[in-house]
């Protein structure tokens, strides 16, 4: 049996932290810069974990 390939459009999206736990860039941060405000772009630069629902799908896309 072939081994599973790793979604690499996700690999690249998604980081597992060493605890197992899925996190992402939050989205919004790409354009219209000059319209938000400070407080939105550094609230906007953090990362965060993978919501609750998406888990299971997101580590099937990663063979985990």
């Amino acid at each position: 049996m072939p081994k599973n390939k790793t979604h690499s459009g996700m690999s690249k999206r998604v980081k597992v932290t060493g605890g197992g736990k899925l996190m992402r860039q939050q989205a919004g941060l790409r354009h219209r810069l000059e319209v938000k405000s400070s407080k939105e772009t550094r609230d906007l630069s953090g990362v965060v974990p993978v919501n609750k629902a998406d888990v299971k799908r997101v580590k099937k896309m990663l063979g985990r």
